[in-house]
């Protein structure tokens, strides 16, 4: 092997030293425990969320989406957005939605208005308020919407089904009953 050349461009073979030296560091490499501390401050991503489609269950049990999409639960909030620009508009919707999860609403109502438009593009407040809560800012907060029945507003209004704060008891396993 000492009479074969060696191409252009590549590294001369290391000696038995340094190959030694490279085996011994990846075998106490894999060997080695995990670094808990590095991986302790690692934050954790949440899982990602289901996109929001208007009258999608969004990961509601069968129940609670029909009584969703019927309106059959109370309406502890109503935001009205009739009128107003589509900035102002977001930031109502915005600090609307803020204010409904800090005073632990669940089911709130918003307004659009059906707009001046035909019936297939619906007005610009109706295409956008949905986009809006689909938004990351919001998305976490909100659970399920769909459009609202025709008592509270029909196809100008969406229920907006908003996560609700859980105790840390709630948040424990339920343990079944033994028998």
């Amino acid at each position: 092997m000492r009479d074969v050349a060696r191409l252009k461009g590549t590294a001369p073979p290391a000696t038995p030293a340094e190959s030694e030296d490279a085996a011994l560091e990846f075998v106490r490499a894999v060997d080695a425990p995990p670094n808990r501390a590095a991986n302790a401050k690692t934050p954790r991503k949440a899982p990602a969320l289901p996109p929001l489609v208007p009258g999608s269950r969004g990961g509601l049990d069968k129940r609670l989406a029909q009584r969703f999409k019927r309106g059959a639960l109370a309406i502890e909030a109503r935001l009205d957005l009739h009128g107003l620009t589509q900035a102002a508009a977001h930031r109502s919707l915005e600090a609307f939605i803020r204010a409904s999860i800090a005073a632990e609403r669940r089911m709130v109502l918003v307004i659009t208005g059906q707009g001046r438009r035909s019936e297939e593009e619906g007005g610009v407040l109706r295409r956008s308020v949905p986009r809006w809560l689909a938004e990351p800012a919001l998305r976490e907060a909100v659970v399920a919407i769909t459009a609202a029945q025709p008592r509270d507003g029909g196809g100008g209004a969406l229920y907006v089904l908003l996560k609700r704060k859980r105790s840390p008891k709630e948040r424990a396993p339920r343990e079944r009953a033994t028998r």
